[in-house]
């Protein structure tokens, strides 16, 4: 294998350099060019032959699990095990043209506190404000990494009450967005309903204390069900395919920026809603005020 890589590399480095960093004699370097290649330097270049050409085949969408495979398939092709073909894909520089996005994890369940019943039960409506608030964290990628926003919206309106963007999940991030909910709004606490999943951050003892002393319900979403927080997740998805993904945030304060235009700028007070008449949110509660107060 030295010889082989001092071969491949003697038009970029002088040969007695490379056989110096590589301990190995000149003399014997030059006795393996002339020496056929052995057997397992010969099945080595049918198994990259191989990968290549199943790769090409699958328009270059197979990585190596699925090239292993196919070879296992095939009685015209040298066949490998999963770890020969992937060292033969970099070899050749190969990759899957299927690029796996990382998706980070907002929700972490802690399996020593108990989660709250599901007390919404999917009811997306509410007669009033400040009845049925439901909540969630989803993430934004900058130049400088992952920032991560939690949100109160309240489903009276759809009307974004609370959020809070930063770079870490710990629960101060989802109190940051509970807090403001509360300060701007001023709920009666036994009146109102807090839904969430079952993360770690709306389990801690911190986060169910505040609500507990504020007399404000919890529910939560059953285990491994976004429909549960369906109203929730079409925030996020207006969010980020209306708005968030055809910007460039180079730090936390550009996607702070950026959040806060599209949250107090455009969607609580401009955005049209189809569920709310075609009102915005703030419309739609000032229309309603009158009979709210009634």
């Amino acid at each position: 294998m030295k010889y082989a890589w001092i071969h491949q590399h003697r038009d970029s480095f002088p040969v007695a350099l490379m056989c110096d960093v590589l301990d190995v004699s000149k003399a014997g370097y030059y006795a393996a060019l002339e020496r056929p290649p052995s057997p397992r330097a010969r099945r080595h270049e049918r198994i990259k032959a191989a990968v290549a050409q199943v790769h090409a085949e699958s328009h270059g969408i197979y990585g190596s699990p699925k090239i292993t495979q196919s070879l296992a398939q095939r009685d015209d092709l040298e066949r490998a095990c999963r770890n020969t073909v992937a060292t033969a894909m970099r070899e050749m520089g190969l990759k899957s043209r299927v690029a796996k996005a990382f998706t980070p994890t907002t929700t972490q369940a802690d399996p020593s506190k108990q989660p709250a019943p599901n007390k919404l039960d999917r009811d997306f409506t509410a007669p009033a404000p400040n009845r049925k608030w439901v909540t969630d964290i989803t993430y934004l990628l900058t130049a400088q990494g992952w920032v991560y926003l939690a949100v109160v919206l309240d489903l009276f309106s759809r009307k974004v009450v609370g959020w809070s963007l930063g770079r870490s999940l710990e629960t101060t991030l989802v109190a940051e967005a509970l807090r403001q909910a509360i300060e701007s709004r001023r709920p009666v606490g036994k009146e109102l309903l807090h839904h969430s999943d079952r993360g770690s951050q709306y389990t801690s003892d911190a986060y169910r204390e505040t609500l507990r002393t504020l007399g404000i319900e919890c529910s939560m979403s059953r285990a491994g069900s976004c429909y549960d927080n369906a109203a929730m997740e079409r925030f996020f998805w207006s969010l980020k395919h209306e708005w968030t993904k055809h910007e460039n945030f180079e730090n936390l304060a550009a996607a702070r920026l950026s959040v806060f235009k599209y949250i107090e700028t455009f969607y609580n007070t401009e955005r049209l809603h189809q569920t709310l008449g075609y009102k915005s949110p703030n419309q739609f509660e000032a229309d309603h005020a009158p009979v709210i107060a009634a």
